[in-house]
């Protein structure tokens, strides 16, 4: 139970403010709609506490938009432990427990005790309100962010406000709780950018906020020394991270041990190469941690865990620190086919607790060394090549239904695709042969569940992880679409073969991906009912609701394949391998046989009649050899290149290619 507020004076300012807005202020603060004015109520209360806690507006809404985009998110948490519009933190042992962090780690005990994970609190006792209040609260939250904001300011100004908005940056630095000067200065840089640009949004329980443009703004930067934190961290490496001048970003490197001194192939956990000298880099792969960041440093840093990624972005502040050169390959998907193509990040967060948010900082700081990777290395920004580690298919008959399908449902393609500049939208003329998905996240509400191991972990128990279940997504904003095999919410989900061997309809699990369209892929329209879009997908004509006044897909153009004239199907592979006549004799005899042949999957086809998105030109297959440590086996650290041609379609909710040879292009 709550304990009563202690009351506060009535402010006129404030009540002046949201009266004009059609709301009214309690005595506490609070600020309530009127009945005919129920989309106000969040800026009314951004300025009723702005005039409370002497904040200016601006920098209050700046602030909260750049920590949540102004959203309160029902009260739910985000990975970090924030919460409302605020981003106030509250973490607690219950959610170390449910994040299944041992209570024998020493990060347990630092997490629980560290300021930055414990906001929520320092800014309720500012307030008079109850913890629990500035957590549920979206009134309280927004008035206790500002009265902690205000109390950094005072603390930088003698006891004083700041009289001009530029006085604020050191404030603004403060309360995205830096550890180090070029965190403070990233975040109050970003904050300083949306005062100039402004904003505006609508939010996703339908709040209308408009934050309007500020001229000549010119703060000095400098102040951030004030908050007396250091200038950098103290490097792990000598080796400079590759990252955009605008992210604070470090060098830790990623284990590559030989782990038995007789054993040459015994190694973790990336392969050495020379990229894209030696094989072309072409796709950017998305991964939640589901573990903490430092937890994911000390895996990633464990050459008996054979797995790491190039990059991990930290939640709360977005701070990047990459482990393995892009040059180098990271064992981060599963399937080599395209891991030895891509760069990997992984990023502080939990897919498998559903409708727990990714914080701003996250996407803010992924989507900005996405474009920079990108442009880099030529990397089209589309949803062909910027994947999820859930876009990445199974290698083997057996690894397509245990493949990761993470960052999930909960993760905002469409909001990150903005960010990279690149935003899914349409690009064809209504009726086009082939439709993206565009479901839009903050109303499409989908109720998902889990309950499993988390896969990669089961071999590593604490104190890495451990995970408990089950856990439910009621209603949450979600990326997906779900799939029906007829145009009716009554008829089954769509099954797939390898998640469900018995012919079982498919299921609401965050993880049954087999039934779940996810925002930005693409597809080739089979058919049209009203209120119905089918597609063509695994195989199969599937349906997703596409009703005229809300739609969840958007016209484009694509190049697309057909099966050749005459065939009845051709087969669909999850690898890319070249044929065995290109390895040399001597190779194959080292190796003890052909490696790596291409396989097609059995339960996969396209039968004729079908038509699935190419994600470009016709490729070589290839396959990547680096074998021993020292790089001093035969053919070693080698990429041996087909005579054969593959596309890479999208074929579910996953990629997979079929032969050129097999199959028509067709140019839109």
């Amino acid at each position: 139970m709550h304990r009563p507020l202690r009351h506060r004076r009535t402010l006129t300012m404030a009540a002046a403010l949201s009266l004009l807005a059609g709301l009214s202020v309690t005595a506490a603060g609070t600020v309530t709609a009127h009945a005919d004015n129920p989309q106000g109520t969040r800026q009314a209360e951004f300025a009723a506490a702005a005039a409370e806690f002497g904040v200016p507006q601006s920098v209050l809404e700046a602030v909260s938009y750049d920590e949540t985009r102004w959203e309160a998110h029902a009260g739910q948490e985000n990975s970090e432990a924030g919460y409302g519009p605020m981003n106030l933190t509250d973490l607690t042992a219950a959610n170390l427990d449910t994040d299944g962090l041992s209570t024998q780690s020493p990060r347990y005990a630092d997490l629980l005790k560290a300021p930055a994970e414990h906001t929520a609190a320092a800014a309720a006792a500012l307030t008079g309100a109850d913890v629990s209040a500035v957590t549920t609260d979206e009134a309280q939250n927004i008035r206790a962010g500002a009265a902690l904001l205000a109390s950094y300011a005072r603390g930088y100004g003698h006891g004083k406000l700041p009289s001009r908005v530029d006085g604020w940056y050191a404030a603004v630095a403060r309360y995205g709780q830096p550890t180090e000067n070029k965190v403070a200065q990233t975040f109050a840089d970003v904050v300083w950018d949306t005062l100039r640009t402004g904003a505006t949004r609508t939010t996703q329980d339908g709040q209308q906020i408009t934050l309007p443009a500020t001229a000549g703004l010119h703060p000095n930067r400098n102040d951030v020394k004030k908050l007396g934190l250091k200038d950098v961290t103290p490097p792990s490496s000598s080796t400079k991270p590759e990252c955009p001048k605008s992210l604070d970003c470090d060098f830790v490197p990623g284990a590559y041990t030989l782990l038995d001194p007789s054993d040459l192939a015994d190694y973790g956990s990336h392969d050495l190469a020379d990229r894209p000298h030696d094989l072309q880099i072409r796709y950017i792969t998305l991964h939640t941690t589901d573990e903490t960041y430092d937890g994911t440093l000390d895996l990633f840093r464990d050459p008996t865990y054979a797995a790491g990624a190039h990059y991990v972005v930290r939640s709360q502040d977005g701070h990047v620190t990459q482990m393995i050169p892009t040059k180098d390959i990271a064992w981060d998907s599963g399937n080599r086919s395209f891991y030895q193509h891509s760069i990997g990040i992984e990023q502080e967060s939990w897919s498998t607790h559903g409708a727990t948010w990714f914080s701003e900082n996250l996407y803010r700081s992924t989507a900005s060394l996405v474009k920079y990777l990108a442009a880099k290395y030529d990397i089209p920004l589309d949803r062909a090549h910027i994947l999820g580690h859930d876009n990445v298919p199974g290698t083997t008959e057996s690894g397509v239904a245990t493949q990761h399908w993470d960052p999930g449902p909960g993760w905002d393609w469409e909001h990150f695709f903005d960010l990279l500049g690149a935003p899914i939208r349409a690009t064809a003329p209504q009726g086009s042969d082939v439709v993206a998905i565009k479901p839009g996240f903050r109303t499409n509400l989908q109720t998902t569940t889990y309950c499993d191991d988390v896969q990669g972990y089961k071999q590593f128990p604490n104190p890495y992880r451990s995970f408990d279940c089950p856990v439910t997504s009621p209603s949450a904003p979600s990326s997906f679409v779900p799939l029906y095999t007829a145009p009716s919410t009554g008829a089954p989900l769509v099954s797939d073969p390898y998640l469900h061997k018995d012919g079982s309809p498919g299921t609401d699990a965050m993880n049954d991906w087999g039934d779940k369209a996810s925002a930005g892929e693409q597809y080739v329209v089979a058919d049209r009912k009203p209120g119905w879009t089918a597609i063509w997908w695994a195989g199969q004509e599937v349906w997703l609701q596409d009703p005229a006044a809300h739609p969840t897909t958007v016209p484009v153009k694509a190049m697309r394949i057909v099966p050749k004239a005459g065939r009845a199907s051709v087969p669909v592979y999850t690898t890319a391998y070249p044929e065995a006549s290109v390895y040399p004799p001597d190779f194959v005899a080292f190796e003890g046989g052909a490696p790596r042949a291409q396989v097609a999957r059995t339960h996969y086809t396209i039968p004729a009649g079908q038509s699935y998105v190419a994600a470009g030109p016709a490729v070589n297959t290839d396959s990547y050899f680096a074998i021993y440590y020292d790089g001093s086996a035969p053919y070693d650290q080698h990429d041996f290149v087909g005579q054969t041609k593959v596309y890479e379609i999208v074929y579910n909710h996953r990629m997979a290619f079929v032969n050129a040879a097999d199959v028509d292009l067709v140019q839109q």
